[in-house]
């Protein structure tokens, strides 16, 4: 790639205290909209964009800014990609409450039919609950058919969440048994089965009933294959390929596996001689110009194109998502931020704190180096509105 401009400059921070000059590179080319089919299903996770001008209090308030957040969409949509909408990217759990979370799924589903059906599945959890006042399966049983009668009210297809709640009150792998059983045979449309890890969420340790991975996972196939008319697919996010692959190879036909390793996607997409994973990422909504012309370039079987792509972006999405890795959604609204997609860097709950100076400015240096500063003048600009902020003239 070409330099820009050479008095396009920044000085961004090292860990040495120093500051770096840079200079950004020209953005990667990619299209605006798809720029043809894909054969594989792609879904992003979408993050929401606060209204920083509401009189609200970040921490306890959600104020949110719905005209932005479903533009946002619409340029997801425009790209061929499908939205997994109110999930943890929409920081779910972690300042986006229930309430809104259906409001922000009637809206999101609405938008999708305006378009004549884009692809649009939503998250149905317990989060309303009081975790400190929860006694027994039932109760989450009770909460779960509340949020899956609502989203479906509304015309949503459903994302069967983890719920912090079923972990706490859990004895062992027959009461998740139970509950999916329950659940899946009272869902109107096939449902998408997320598994979150505990690095997501340190909430759902022990998910399943168990703390060894490879006993849950043995109960979570048997649930699925059980019910497999009724599951469109798994969302597995454990950032651990191996156990993606050996989970995959398991499903019963017609069960697709969504990857949702956001960091290493790019070779559990393309596949292997045994099948590949289709894509839920809460990544896709920082890269999505690079994974929607990644994704329309394999289906045309051009791999090697497909790789060069996204090979960039992986260190950019290991960057976000490293531990603690549940702050990972800073990063994605940064993205955006840099990018032109909201005016501010303000998040709900106020959650833009939740990373380092030294993890943003490492952040512009990736996104530059996988061409997805699509404005490099913007981006400098409001970098270094963002360093002043933090006492770095940049």
């Amino acid at each position: 790639m070409n330099v820009v401009d050479q008095s396009l400059t920044i000085r961004l921070p090292r860990a040495d205290r120093s500051l770096e000059t840079f200079r950004p590179r020209a953005p990667r080319d990619f299209p605006e909209r798809a720029a043809g089919p894909m054969n594989r299903v792609a879904f992003s996770a979408a993050h929401v964009v606060a209204d920083p001008l509401r009189e609200a209090d970040p921490w306890l308030d959600c104020a949110i800014d719905w005209d932005r957040t479903i533009a946002y969409r619409e340029h997801l949509w425009d790209l061929g990609l499908g939205v997994a909408e109110a999930m943890d990217t929409a920081q779910r759990g972690m300042g986006l409450d229930w309430p809104t979370s259906l409001d922000l799924i009637t809206r999101s589903v609405a938008a999708a039919k305006a378009r004549g059906g884009a692809l649009v599945f939503s998250g149905a959890g317990t989060d309303h609950l009081d975790l400190a006042a929860v006694k027994s399966v039932d109760e989450v049983i009770a909460a779960y058919e509340t949020q899956f009668e609502a989203i479906e009210k509304v015309g949503g297809r459903i994302i069967l969440m983890c719920s912090r709640a079923l972990a706490r009150v859990a004895a062992g792998p027959d009461d998740y048994v139970r509950v999916y059983d329950r659940l899946l045979t009272g869902a109107r449309e096939p449902v998408i089965i997320h598994w979150l890890g505990d690095m997501f969420d340190p909430a759902l340790a022990g998910y399943w009933g168990t703390r060894e991975l490879a006993v849950a996972m043995d109960t979570a196939v048997a649930i699925i294959n059980a019910h497999a008319a009724k599951v469109d697919g798994v969302k597995i996010s454990l950032l651990d390929k191996d156990r993606e692959i050996a989970m995959r190879r398991r499903l019963a036909p017609g069960v697709r596996m969504y990857t949702g390793d956001d960091f290493n996607y790019a070779e559990l997409i393309a596949g292997d001689d045994k099948g590949y994973s289709d894509a839920l990422l809460g990544i896709f909504d920082a890269i999505a110009p690079a994974a929607s012309a990644a994704l329309v370039s394999l289906a045309r079987g051009h791999e090697a194109t497909f790789h060069d792509i996204l090979s960039p972006t992986v260190p950019l999405s290991r960057h976000i998502f490293r531990a603690p890795t549940r702050f990972y959604k800073t990063g994605v609204v940064f993205m955006a931020y840099l990018n032109g997609w909201q005016d501010h860097f303000t998040m709900v709950g106020g959650q833009e704190s939740a990373r380092s100076t030294l993890h943003l400015a490492e952040l512009f240096r990736l996104a530059d180096a996988a061409g997805l500063l699509r404005d490099p003048a913007l981006a400098v600009r409001r970098m270094r509105h963002v360093l002043a902020t933090r006492g770095v003239e940049g």
